[in-house]
């Protein structure tokens, strides 16, 4: 443990006790820790603290990378651009082979396709590649009838709903976000990293299962052929690793919307205050009947993947009930494997990112958001 680890930045007034939080944290982490933790409320930047590096670090956020990607869904929805209830056929005929041929937007949104992965596996090229995930997906029969249940589809839901953006739009999921969220918000969250912001990047460090950690992971095997190997690619030859995977220099050029993300927790938050809140002299990117309609939950109880109770918005997890339930209903988000949070709760209008550099242990949300959440919602609460 470590007492020497810096913590910078600033907080609003009213918001000390979220520094306190933060800084009590950081004395107990190892001495390698890298983090940062930046909020809004209303449009304000009222948590802006980082620790280990420093403020503008990009870090890989795994699937805290669908939440850009399904702002752009959200806004193409709300444009008129696609609908929720067509079926995907509609959009892209390919899709409707081996029975998927009912399966609407809303569905595969909500993780209900049952389409997680692919019998023989993807290969590495492909895994970084969206277009690719998507045309081998098609001819996928689904692991489940589709709407009967719903699963994780961690590592392909991007790839599906970016080929139905790039169907109706003529453009890729990546080139809408940066048009339309990234660029215009100067936002430090990228959906492909120029390579001249490479020197930002910051290598994902694994985590180390402590020995009770490696005797819990070694009691609960997951098989080399159930949903949850196919689901994170992990029954093909040589199965690469989460870290490995962001680490790789070509998921980071190409961005792959369901977990290729790049981002510090000043990008995460912004781009979910940007879609509640006046900021920039911009009105907030979503209406709010679009907000209260990708917030509402569609998928709730056993997830078929994660093999335990989970529950989702139209590709967002419903942050309030998955992890944080002091927070308000509808609030919506997306955690990361590597330890990420980052949500929007239009209610208390409090915006949330958080991003570390070692990843954690089991995977998801870092239990150090507890802490954090709390502090920085009470302190919304009281503004």
């Amino acid at each position: 443990m470590s007492q020497e680890i810096t913590v910078h930045g600033t907080v609003a007034g009213g918001f000390e006790a979220v520094r306190e939080e933060f800084a009590a944290f950081v004395a107990g982490e190892r001495d390698d820790y890298e983090g940062q933790l930046c909020a809004y409320v209303h449009g304000r930047r009222v948590v802006d603290l980082w620790a280990g590096a420093e403020a503008d670090s990009l870090y890989g956020v795994f699937s805290s990378t669908k939440g850009a990607a399904h702002l752009v869904v959200a806004l193409l929805v709300q444009d008129g651009t696609l609908e929720l209830d067509r079926k995907v056929t509609y959009y892209w005929p390919e899709f409707g082979a081996e029975g998927k041929g009912s399966v609407t937007l809303r569905e595969l949104l909500a993780h209900r396709a049952g389409l997680v992965g692919i019998d023989a596996g993807f290969s590495p090229e492909e895994m970084a590649d969206d277009r690719a995930i998507a045309e081998r997906l098609a001819d996928q029969k689904p692991f489940w009838r589709p709407g009967t249940a719903f699963g994780y589809h961690a590592l392909v839901i991007g790839a599906l709903t970016g080929e139905v953006v790039r169907r109706a739009t003529g453009h890729t999921l990546q080139e809408v976000y940066e048009e339309r969220v990234r660029a215009p918000y100067g936002t430090d969250f990228y959906l492909g990293l120029p390579e001249a912001e490479e020197p930002r990047f910051r290598t994902v460090q694994p985590y180390c299962p402590t020995p009770q950690q490696q005797a819990l992971i070694a009691a609960e095997p997951t098989g080399p052929h159930t949903l949850t190997a196919i689901a994170f690619n992990q029954h093909v030859a040589r199965p690469a690793t989460l870290d490995g995977y962001v680490n790789s220099r070509r998921v980071r050029a190409l961005g792959p919307a369901s977990a290729g993300g790049v981002a510090s927790a000043r990008g995460l938050a912004t781009m979910y205050a940007a879609a509640i809140s006046e900021l920039d002299d911009r009105p907030p990117l979503l209406k709010p009947d679009t907000v209260a309609e990708v917030g509402q939950i569609h998928s709730v109880g056993y997830d078929l993947v994660a093999r335990a109770h989970k529950s989702y918005g139209l590709g967002f997890q419903a942050t309030a009930d998955m992890w944080h339930p002091v927070l308000g209903a509808g609030t919506f988000g997306h955690s990361g494997a590597g330890g990420t949070q980052a949500f929007a709760d239009p209610r208390s209008g409090l915006a949330y990112g958080y991003a570390r550099r070692r990843m954690v242990f089991p995977a998801g949300a870092a239990p150090e958001n507890g802490g954090f959440v709390r502090a920085v919602h009470r302190a919304a609460q009281a503004a």
